[in-house]
């Protein structure tokens, strides 16, 4: 690991002025991914900004009937939240199914949004990898591709995004919560927070310099029936081949988002109508425009059984 300097932060806003002051500045929480990729020298950041004293770690229900959570909130804290097993099971399934406990005790709901991909060749500084090193070229192109992109890649990337966390927002719509370096309060999308690579993999987001994420707003309860299902190579520890994130109405309609098929959490809220028809339609519509490779081709069928499971367990 290579040196760097260390300061707490005092506010959101100094933080984020102190990261967009320098370029090889990074917010650090929990640390369950910086510090792994630090170790690596993936990820060399000379200054390390502790937000931990910022105290973004409530859950609050807000005025319109959603659920405000703090940037800092410990997954383990989230999961096990009244309201949220209540309100929103959907995301507490999506973070009981990710890493270990003792890595849930740390790792935060912001920090889970933004942790970087687990391609092999990302973890590899000896290969290329332009989400590492821009312009250098993809090593898991033409390499071996079984856990990663079958839609939504690109030329120069054909990573996934691993967190478990993420799909089950993107089903239900959560707003992430910012401050910029002005001390400027933005709100995005979920659906919008993270980029597809083009010929930019490195640039993950659409955060701006410094900016930093304050807190998520989940929108009021949509009830049906909230499943998560991931689907891996052991049964605890590992990352998704695929997920699926469901919202099921009694009507057959509802909501869907993958993971484990692209570089952001996979919603096609246009091919959600085809849900009452069945897994395979459904499946066939949202992975519309799929390239999978030799080797991870059966994520395509993956996605239709798991598809089938969850319409029918939904079905009761």
């Amino acid at each position: 690991m290579r040196q760097f300097s260390y300061e707490r932060a005092t506010s959101a806003e100094a933080a984020a002025k102190a990261a967009a002051a320098n370029p090889e500045a990074k917010f650090i929480a929990g640390g369950t991914n910086l510090l792994d990729l630090m170790k690596l020298q993936i990820e060399t950041p000379t200054h390390l900004i502790d937000v931990n004293g910022l105290g973004f770690d409530g859950i609050e229900p807000t005025e319109e009937g959603g659920l405000r959570i703090g940037a800092l909130v410990r997954n383990t804290d989230l999961a096990s939240h009244d309201i949220v097993r209540r309100d929103y099971p959907l995301l507490s399934r999506a973070l009981l199914a990710g890493a270990s406990g003792q890595l849930r005790n740390r790792a935060t709901t912001a920090g889970n949004l933004l942790q970087r991909t687990r391609c092999p060749y990302f973890y590899d500084p000896n290969l290329p990898c332009n989400k590492r090193q821009p312009g250098s070229g993809c090593s898991a192109i033409g390499g071996i591709t079984r856990q990663l992109a079958v839609i939504g890649g690109s030329d120069a990337c054909i990573a996934t995004h691993p967190s478990d966390m993420a799909v089950a927002m993107r089903a239900l719509d959560a707003v992430v919560e910012t401050v910029q370096p002005d001390g400027t309060a933005r709100s995005i999308p979920i659906a919008e927070l993270h980029r597809l690579p083009g010929d930019t993999p490195h640039i993950e987001t659409v955060l701006e310099p410094g900016e930093i994420i304050t807190g998520v707003t989940l929108p009021p309860p949509i009830g049906g029936r909230q499943i998560y299902r991931k689907i891996r190579d052991r049964a605890s520890y590992a990352f998704a081949l695929i997920s699926i994130a469901a919202v099921i109405h009694p009507d057959g309609t509802g909501r869907i988002a993958i993971g484990g098929v692209a570089p952001r959490p996979w919603r096609v809220e246009a091919e959600e109508e085809t849900l009452p028809t069945g897994a395979r339609a459904a499946a066939a519509a949202i992975l519309k425009g799929a390239q999978p490779t030799e080797q991870n081709r059966f994520k395509l069928d993956l996605v239709q059984r798991t598809l089938g499971a969850v319409l029918a367990e939904a079905k009761g």
